[in-house]
């Protein structure tokens, strides 16, 4: 797949020891409809028990953030994608799924899910698509 270019000065690992975990934090918690209020506690735990990508301009700030729940064999869930307001337009998200893609790729899993309320498009360009049978899907909402 072809993905349109970010600006040269952007890069994206998977170092753990790269996150900025204060930063992502305040990202979801504070401006992801779908982990408002969560707590740092909860966000670390998240962040160690998952692959993580993030995405850094040339100082080596943070600029994007997703998170891989996997078992590295048959499935996946992608989640905690949030790119920085002032990055967004410029490439960077479309540079971060282009990595987590490509190590999704990577491990031949049977399947990869996600949610969204608003990125239909952005996620179909990487292959993903309503879920085929959703009756056959359930989910066990937490307390």
């Amino acid at each position: 797949m072809t993905a349109d270019p970010a600006p040269a000065p952007y890069a994206v690992s998977d170092d753990p020891a790269l996150l900025d975990r204060a930063r992502i934090h305040t990202w979801l918690s504070e401006g992801a409809y779908w982990a408002l209020g969560r707590t740092r506690e909860v966000q670390d735990a998240a962040i160690d028990g998952s692959l993580n990508f993030g995405a850094y301009d040339a100082a080596g700030e943070q600029v994007a953030y997703a998170r891989v729940v996997t078992d590295r064999v048959t499935f996946a869930w992608l989640c905690d994608v949030f790119v920085a307001p002032a990055a967004r337009g410029q490439g960077v998200g479309v540079l971060l799924l282009d990595s987590v893609v490509a190590a999704l790729d990577a491990m031949h899993l049977r399947r990869a899910v996600l949610a969204t309320a608003d990125a239909h498009g952005l996620y179909e360009r990487y292959g993903f698509a309503v879920v085929d049978e959703p009756e056959r899907w359930m989910v066990r909402p937490g307390s």
